[in-house]
């Protein structure tokens, strides 16, 4: 059909025109026959030789290099030009007949083949020019239904999922049902009536919505196309279309969903775009093609620079697709944060849905990704209504503040309530609330932002304290040598040491940790079930020595070393609750408690 129609561009006696051109199906339960008419160029004896009895040999192939030579470079967008993809007819049928006739000529000729025995070619009856393929199908078998292959709906299923956007029509007989016209003297309260009939149905659309003008599709469109498309019922947050010719040449319609699929966490979830070859789908999930950071993106890429009956295996490895997966990387991350800085509401509703995910994009690869993911990361942080992107965090920090403060806790709550907070939001600085299990990983990937460093408020140069007040805490870590000496004697391997705090203010005590393994990152792996010792935090019990506990504390100590001791134990399970961490044995705490109200 394609020949046909170029030859009727510089030929008048054609008498056709593209339109004209159609591709018809025929299934015959009785005959088990499926037979797929076109009324385009058809092929003489020689061709049918040529084309059909030499495998690999491909018409289409010939057909767009005699172009190339005959017109300095003239091309054609055609399909099928490997020469194999007809016989996987064999892979179904038991036979396989052609009648052809070749456009203005008198003579049509037979081809058929029961796929291992050759072929004949003889002369035969068709009245129009144009090709039929007559599969026979094989017998069913318990392994093999090749019968399915007879049902008209799955014929319809099979071209809309593969050939929807073939340019030709694509026709066949199809049963359908209407409601019956009521008759004028019905009862009011009569059931409607349905009767069946049969019409001659267009099976495909033949124009991809992404090869439209942006002009030519509305939002309304594109969004039907989504859902119908991908299963879903809400409208995307975003619509990415992209033409580009170049290097590679492709057309490209993404998706950003505004919710996560029910299995996108699990290992069940399939990611990748509908890949198509000038409008033919070739992969259904080409995960090539998106960075997994970017796996949530649903959509088609269409480019005529893959040829149609390439393997998969091949496709892997293609330099065209590494160019298109790039591209939409850079497209994808541009289309975020102008929802970020010019649509919060949806940019709200799709970090809601993979924010997590985009977090995890960080992480991985040892990093790879941060530069270009961090621009997009928005974290809860106090004083604020809303989560905040790190620059938006930044464009508010006070001239003096030298750090991008963070805190990881349960809620926004819980962290503003920090002994360790009190100091910093004194000052009017925020503090970013890391509340998910990944957040620290995050910081810790990123380490800084824009020059700033990301500062955790249990680290002791987050406070800004003074030289003279950095003496005064060392002074009295030496002056009250014999205190903390007693709390490591008295709590043990519980904790790695105790100290002079140089964060607290009104509070008189928390819990921090030296070494790589904070104390979030010890409930993430405990919530794991991982209890190996190098995934457990260095535990340090930080005491205000100006609070009246600590006063006594140390008084108890020089007089009753048993209460003391009772202290020792509160203090650090007080420290426990304030971090998060459970007790350990909270009937004995609550016990030790009591026993101080008597």
């Amino acid at each position: 059909m394609d020949k046909l129609a170029y030859r009727a561009l510089t030929d008048d006696s054609v008498g056709l025109n593209r339109s004209d051109l159609y591709i018809f199906l025929a299934a015959d339960k009785a005959a088990r026959t499926l037979t797929v008419s076109d009324n385009g160029i058809g092929m003489t004896k020689e061709e049918l030789e040529n084309n059909l009895g030499t495998i690999a040999k491909s018409g289409s192939l010939q057909f767009k290099q005699e172009l190339r030579e005959g017109a300095e470079g003239t091309d054609i967008d055609i399909i099928g030009q490997f020469g194999v993809g007809f016989y996987s007819a064999f892979m179904v049928a038991e036979h396989v007949t052609v009648k052809s006739r070749a456009f203005g000529s008198e003579e049509a000729w037979c081809w058929e083949s029961s796929g291992a025995d050759g072929y004949t070619i003889t002369p035969c009856e068709k009245e129009q020019a144009g090709t039929d393929i007559i599969i026979k199908l094989k017998e069913d078998s318990e392994e093999e239904k090749y019968g399915q292959f007879l049902d008209p709906y799955r014929i319809e299923n099979l071209v809309k999922k593969y050939s929807d956007y073939i340019r030709y029509p694509i026709r066949m007989e199809m049963e359908r049902s209407r409601m019956k016209e009521r008759p004028a003297d019905a009862p009011k309260d009569a059931p409607p009536e349905w009767e069946t009939y049969t019409e001659v149905s267009t099976l495909n659309s033949m124009i991809p919505l992404w090869q439209r003008g942006k002009s030519e599709a509305s939002e309304e469109e594109l969004n039907t196309f989504y859902k119908e498309k991908f299963g879903d019922y809400m409208d995307p947050v975003a619509c990415i279309r992209t033409s580009v010719e170049g290097a590679v040449t492709y057309q490209s319609l993404l998706y950003v969903p505004a919710r996560a699929p029910y299995d996108f966490y699990t290992r069940d979830y399939v990611a990748g775009l509908q890949l198509y070859s000038s409008g033919v789908l070739i992969m259904e999930n080409c995960a090539e093609l998106l960075p997994d950071h970017f796996r949530f993106v649903r959509g088609v890429v269409d480019s005529q620079d893959f040829s149609l009956n390439i393997s998969r295996e091949m496709l892997q490895h293609t330099r065209q697709l590494k160019i298109i997966s790039g591209n939409l990387e850079k497209k994808i991350k541009a289309e975020l944060l102008r929802l970020l800085q010019e649509d919060r509401e949806k940019y709200l509703k799709f970090w809601g849905a993979f924010g997590r995910h985009l977090k995890y994009g960080v992480v991985a690869d040892f990093g790879t990704k941060k530069e270009l993911l961090r621009d997009l990361l928005l974290f809860p942080c106090t004083g604020q209504d809303q989560p905040v992107s790190l620059a938006e965090y930044l464009s508010g920090m006070p001239e003096e503040q030298q750090y991008i403060y963070y805190a990881t806790g349960e809620s926004v709550q819980h962290i503003a309530k920090l002994p360790q907070a009190e100091r910093i939001l004194s000052k009017n600085f925020k503090i970013l609330c890391l509340t998910e299990e990944v957040d620290e990983f995050v910081v810790q990937t990123l380490q800084e932002y824009e020059g700033k460093k990301l500062k955790s408020i249990n680290e002791d140069d987050a406070h800004g304290l003074t030289e003279e007040e950095k003496k005064e805490a060392e002074r009295l870590n030496q002056e009250n040598k014999a205190l903390l000496d007693f709390l490591k004697e008295t709590l043990g391997e519980r904790i790695k040491e105790a100290r002079i705090s140089k964060k607290l203010v009104s509070h008189p005590v928390c819990m921090t940790a030296d070494g790589p393994v904070s104390i979030e990152m010890e409930k993430y792996f405990k919530s794991l079930g991982t209890e190996a010792p190098d995934m457990k935090a260095e535990r340090v019990l930080e005491l205000n020595p100006s609070s009246p506990a600590f006063a006594a504390l140390a008084k108890a100590l020089d007089t009753d070393r048993e209460r003391a001791k009772k202290y020792a134990e509160i203090l650090y399970n007080q420290s426990l609750l304030i971090a998060g961490l459970s007790i350990e044995d909270p009937s004995s705490y609550a016990d030790l408690v009591c026993s101080l109200m008597q």
